[in-house]
Order: C-alpha cells, then structure tokens, then sequence
C-alpha cells in the first residue's frame, strides 16, 4: 500500500519513481522537441543577425562548441554564440598564472565577474542570454533538455562530490531551477544544491513552471554576468 502512494505521489513532483521514469522521459521529448522547433523558427531572423554581428566584430567563429557533462557522464559539445575573443584559452591561463585574486574566484565559481576574455558584443549575449540560444539544436538532437542541471565542464565535477551521480541522471536543461533562482549571485554550493532537488523531485508541474519563470528571469537579467 506504501508503495502504491508512493507512486502516485510522484506524478506530483514529490518523489522520483523508477516505473514512471521512462514514461516521464518520453513525454517530455514529445513535449519540447516541438517546442525547440517552433523556438527556432521563431527567433531565426534574431539567431541571422546575432550569427553576422558575431562574424564582424572580428572574423572568428560564430558558434563555440564546449565540452560539456551529459546524461550519463557521457560528454557533449554545448554550442553558444562565441561571446569571448578567439584566443580566450590563452588569455585565461595567463590571466590565473599572474593574478591570485582571479584564481582565488575561478577556483570558487568557474567565473569571473570581470572577465578579459568577453568581448563588448558577448557581454550583451550574456547578460541577455541570447548567447546561448544555438543550444535548442542540443535539445533536438537529444543531448539536452529545455529544462534540467546547468551543464558542467569536466573540471566541475568534483564539485559535485557523490551528487555527481544525480547528476548524470537527467540531460541537462537550457535553464533550470538554479537559472530562475538568480544564476551567478547563486554560490556554487546552494547550485549543486538546486541540481539535486530537481533531479529528486522531477515533475512535469515543475518542468512546466521553471519554463513559465524562465522568461521574466531573463528579463530581470538576475545574476546575469
């Protein structure tokens, strides 16, 4: 009898159940597989322009493809509109090498609040998000969700300590409960934090209400940088 109300508890959003999972799954690529597709139709004309601008500020490539954690730990290319100067790699390290204060922050957050790497173009993606709009193509080749964890780089993954595992459980979403919680003003504990609760009480009522939120986050721009 428990367990038959544990099930049904589930379907709510309160508990993860194994049997429901697969169904949960599938009814949630038939739900944004469709989306994604009426998304990039409609932000086309906006992914053209952003796509030229990119090209013009200095005739390096438009998309960046990071290496990112997936579903299973499996790694993916994570595409975003290049917001960074072409050698950004490069200005990094040396940025680390020379200044204790900016390793002291990458080391905390993977971030940095004054970053030499983005470009004037690529800070305004960013704070608008509109950066990583090539990321509905993620979504419709299955190596993400509209709504999931932030995907990680492999470096992150101790962060994750035994929350790893969770992690790997669900593809990670274009935005999620850390997006519409504050993003970057979010300390990277409380971050893993939000992982974990949503992969534990995965509903489609949460699925659809972080979407219904993501939209006046982005607006907001809260702890966009």
């Amino acid at each position: 009898m428990r367990q038959a109300i544990l099930k049904e508890l589930s379907f709510g959003g309160f508990m993860a159940s194994t049997d429901w999972a697969p169904r949960r799954d599938f009814v949630e690529r038939a739900i944004e597989v469709p989306i994604c597709l009426a998304l990039i139709i409609f932000f086309a004309p906006l992914m053209l322009l952003v796509a030229l601008l990119v090209k013009l500020q200095d005739g390096g490539p438009v998309l960046f493809g990071h290496r990112r954690v997936g579903l299973h730990g499996k790694s993916f290319k994570c595409l975003k509109f290049r917001s960074m100067v072409v050698d950004a790699e490069a200005r990094l390290h040396a940025l680390l090498v020379s200044d204790p204060a900016a390793r002291a922050e990458w080391e905390q957050d993977h971030k940095l609040r004054k970053d030499p790497r983005i470009t004037m173009l690529g800070d305004f993606l960013r704070r608008s998000s509109i950066d990583e709009l090539p990321q509905l193509f993620n979504v419709l080749r299955g190596e993400m969700s509209l709504v999931g964890p932030r995907p990680i780089v492999q470096g992150e993954v101790c962060r994750y300590g035994h929350y790893f595992e969770t992690y790997c459980q669900l593809r990670p979403g274009i935005t999620g409960l850390w997006q519409v919680s504050g993003r970057s003003d979010v300390s990277y504990r409380r971050r893993v934090a939000l992982d974990v609760t949503y992969a534990r009480t995965r509903s489609l009522k949460r699925y659809f209400g972080i979407l219904v939120a993501t939209a006046p986050a982005v607006l907001a721009r809260r702890g966009a940088h």
